[in-house]
């Protein structure tokens, strides 16, 4: 675009200022467009591969057997065993318990 031999000189001073910027401009939007398109293409990719675990069959998976004995002196044992920590433990209260709790304050 070029402009008429009548162009005053700040008018033409100011036009190429504004092209010089507008021309900085579309290099950033082409810029910011590229790395949002990478983006999205890295995102789509991701998607995909969810899309392909959730909708594969699970597989089956033999888990091992494992088989525990108690000993024949450990099970018939007269003698009463002190109570583990998981037994000393106190129940924790349900939200029922804490509604009735504080009804009766």
């Amino acid at each position: 675009m070029s402009l008429s031999v009548n162009t005053p000189p700040a008018d033409a001073d100011t036009l190429g200022y504004l092209r010089h910027h507008l021309q900085e401009l579309t290099k950033c939007q082409n810029t910011s467009e590229h790395t949002i398109n990478a983006i999205l293409a890295g995102l789509t990719a991701q998607l995909q591969q969810l899309t392909q675990l959730i909708t594969a069959p699970a597989p089956i998976v033999a888990l091992p057997l494992i088989l525990t004995f108690l000993s024949p002196v450990s099970s018939f044992s007269l003698v009463p065993s002190a109570p583990s920590k998981q037994q000393m433990r106190p129940k924790l209260l349900s939200p029922l318990d804490f509604s009735s709790e504080w009804s009766s304050r």
